[in-house]
């Protein structure tokens, strides 16, 4: 198979993954469901850094959502240790990369091991400003969405903050994302085609692509197909197709 030539010029700026089909990959080869997310961890390694490497400035995994606590203990319990090594092994990568780490989600709500490692490795790259590598910890846009209203809302009740003056960039600053562009692109491995509850405000403009790839084979070429599909698109924002080439 041919890598298709990408244009260096027109890389997405955000790629969000949701990083499906770990489970599933695992259970066709008749293998526990971690040994899918073990193997998963390997791809977030290589496409971190393929991401670095093509020019993305801001990559947004969806690494544990907020209803992933309902799985079952042994599995939970498993993905809170890998999380924990993945974040003590890639410090000097993330480093020597100069690539900077943040979090997104109610991380309050992770392990206290897991949220100390998580703090000190956010603080460690805080400087770092060749890229954004932002995990979703315990994320649910819907919950991410209920708190930004209840602190808007706080907020009109303590007269700091006029009814009149909210709109999407008032809403934008209470988001975990604020900061942070929106994601051009979603890309959604495993063959799913679903956003499952991830950045449903952030995503109304986002190209989706979903591979059928489960995310333990995701590997560089797959994102650059993923990223040249993107670049096939037009981008128009509620506009005409005609309206966009006539911009200048």
């Amino acid at each position: 198979m041919t890598t298709p030539r990408l244009d260096p010029d027109h890389i997405p700026h955000h790629i969000a993954i949701i990083m499906d089909g770990n489970g599933r990959w695992a259970q066709r080869k008749g293998l526990a469901r971690v040994i899918g997310h073990k193997v998963g961890v390997e791809s977030v390694q290589k496409i971190v850094k393929a991401s670095r490497e093509l020019g993305v400035k801001v990559l947004t995994l969806y690494a544990f959502s907020a209803e992933n606590w309902q799985r079952p203990a042994l599995e939970v319990k498993t993905l809170m240790g890998m999380l924990k090594s993945y974040l003590k092994q890639e410090l000097n990568n993330l480093t020597k990369n100069n690539i900077q780490l943040r979090a997104i989600g109610e991380v309050e709500k992770l392990p206290a091991e897991v949220q100390a490692v998580l703090a000190d490795t956010i603080k460690s790259t805080a400087a770092n400003n060749g890229m954004v590598l932002n995990l979703a910890l315990s994320y649910g846009s819907r919950q991410e969405i209920t708190r930004a209203v209840k602190s808007i809302a706080e907020k009109c009740l303590n007269g700091e903050l006029q009814s009149a003056a909210i709109n999407e960039d008032i809403i934008n600053d209470f988001l975990y994302t604020s900061g942070l562009p929106d994601p051009d692109m979603i890309i959604r491995t495993g063959g799913e085609s679903r956003l499952s509850n991830f950045l449903l405000w952030q995503a109304s403009y986002a190209e989706i692509y979903i591979t059928e790839t489960a995310w333990p084979n995701f590997r560089r070429h797959h994102l650059i197909s993923a990223i040249a599909d993107y670049q096939k698109r037009q981008r128009r924002f509620g506009k005409t197709g005609e309206q966009i080439q006539e911009q200048p």
